[in-house]
């Protein structure tokens, strides 16, 4: 068994063939996948698609750093009331994201802060998105309190010394996606010389950053064995033992 532990399989990108998406992820062996919330416009599919698929689909709710406007307050109050209306596995997507604009650096720490005491309050983990950030939501997350979070950083593409610091936060773990398999990306060594796969979770990012050999395509949770098989070369384990150590971490971290 296998988990993908972030997708946004409730995208338009997968309106005609859901259904076909989520048997195709259960034939490959992911038995479970986990969806963060976008920004106010995703709430609405992203409950859909979980109603729909009740026994594979597990929602987050939060605000993502690229959806943070300047009235990030307002944005806030609309989505902090469904955590008492609804059950999430966790406090997604939020994080930093300096790499398409910095316009927004104050509002986006601001959120991720907020964001932050909400784990803390739900006892909830958080789901990082850290683009060229990773030291800054690092800094955010010992300021509000990282003895009282736990989280993932989802699809680290940082350097190695970045890696340190996520790692030297006990509670965390590392979202390895499809980008581990591309030939440039310099991830694969970059894991094996900081981290064991006892603090590795699997992801796809769907409909982002498919793996090998269908980059460049729609991505979609029945292609996580491929992060499998290349998470087995860089450890030198079994295929097997990747999955069975990966999905016992993400267990662990979601309470699933």
């Amino acid at each position: 068994m296998m988990i993908d532990t972030h997708t946004h399989i409730y995208a338009e990108e997968f309106n005609d063939d859901a259904a076909e998406m989520v048997a195709r992820a259960r034939e490959a062996g992911v038995a479970k996948a986990l969806l963060p919330n976008v920004d106010g416009e995703s709430v609405g599919l992203l409950h859909a698609f979980v109603e729909s698929f009740p026994d594979f689909a597990y929602p987050m709710m939060g605000l993502h750093p690229t959806s943070v406007e300047l009235d990030w307050e307002r944005q806030l109050a609309a989505i902090k009331p469904l955590f008492a209306e609804r059950s999430y596995v966790g406090v997604g997507e939020i994080g930093l994201d300096f790499y398409w604009s910095k316009e927004r650096v104050a509002e986006q720490k601001a959120a991720l802060e907020e964001q932050l005491r909400w784990a803390v309050e739900y006892g909830l983990p958080v789901s990082i998105h850290s683009r060229e950030a990773v030291r800054e939501v690092v800094a955010s997350i010992k300021a509000v309190g990282e003895d009282s979070l736990r989280g993932v950083f989802h699809s680290f593409g940082g350097s190695a010394d970045e890696l340190m610091e996520v790692v030297d936060l006990k509670s965390f773990m590392i979202g390895v996606n499809g980008v581990v398999t591309f030939k440039n990306s310099g991830l694969a060594d970059v894991l094996k010389s900081v981290v064991d796969l006892s603090r590795i979770i699997l992801e796809t990012d769907a409909p982002y950053l498919s793996p090998v050999p269908y980059r460049g395509k729609r991505n979609e949770p029945a292609y996580i064995p491929y992060i499998v098989t290349k998470l087995s070369e860089v450890y030198d384990v079994s295929p097997e033992e990747v999955a069975a150590i990966t999905t016992r971490n993400a267990q662990t971290l979601f309470g699933i």
